[in-house]
C-alpha cells in the first residue's frame, strides 16, 4: 500500500530563478503549466516524513536537479544528476517538435505515430525518474509524469 495521497502531497512548487537560465515567454508559460498540473494532483511522500503537505523548491546546480523539500517537521535537499535523463529528455523534445510540426501538415497516420512515440518516451522518462527518486521520495506514476514534464520544461532551450 502506497502513501496516503490526502496527507502526502505537494502544496506548492517554486522554481529557483537564480539557478535557471532566463526563460522566454513561451518557456515560462510551459514551466507554469507544468507546475500547475503537478500541484493540482500528486502523490509525494518523502522518505522519513510523517505527513505533508510539502513545499518543493526546484533548482539546477552543476547539472543536478536540486529538490528542496519542506513540510511539517521535515526539511531535506535531494540532488539528482540529470545525466541519466539527458538522452530521454532530448529524444522527447525532438519527438514533440516533430509532432507539433506534423499537426500542421502531416497525415493523421503520421501524427498518430509521432504521438505514440511521444507518449512512450514520456513514460520512459517518468519511469526512470521514479527509479532515481527511489529511497528519497515515493511518487505515483502520474506524479512522475508531471514531474518529468516540469524537468523537460526546465531543460527546454526554445
Amino acid at each position: 500500500m502506497g502513501p496516503d495521497p490526502s496527507k502526502h502531497r505537494l502544496q506548492s512548487v517554486v522554481l529557483d530563478d537564480e539557478s535557471l537560465a532566463a526563460a522566454s515567454r513561451d518557456q515560462e508559460q510551459e514551466r507554469q503549466i507544468a507546475i500547475f498540473d503537478l500541484v493540482e494532483e500528486n502523490v509525494f511522500a518523502p522518505d522519513g516524513a510523517d505527513t505533508g503537505p510539502y513545499d518543493l523548491r526546484v533548482a539546477l546546480i552543476d547539472n543536478r536537479l536540486a529538490l528542496d523539500i519542506t513540510g511539517p517537521g521535515y526539511q531535506r535537499r535531494h540532488l539528482l544528476s540529470l545525466s541519466p535523463l539527458r538522452g530521454v529528455v532530448r529524444d522527447y523534445r525532438m519527438v514533440c517538435e516533430s509532432y507539433y510540426d506534423a499537426i500542421r501538415n502531416a497525415t493523421p497516420q503520421k501524427i498518430e505515430a509521432l504521438d505514440m512515440g511521444r507518449r512512450s518516451l514520456h513514460n520512459e522518462g517518468s519511469t526512470l525518474l521514479r527509479r532515481r527518486l527511489a529511497g528519497k521520495v515515493e511518487i505515483d506514476p502520474d506524479t512522475a509524469r508531471r514531474l518529468f514534464t516540469l524537468i523537460c520544461a526546465l531543460q527546454w532551450r526554445g
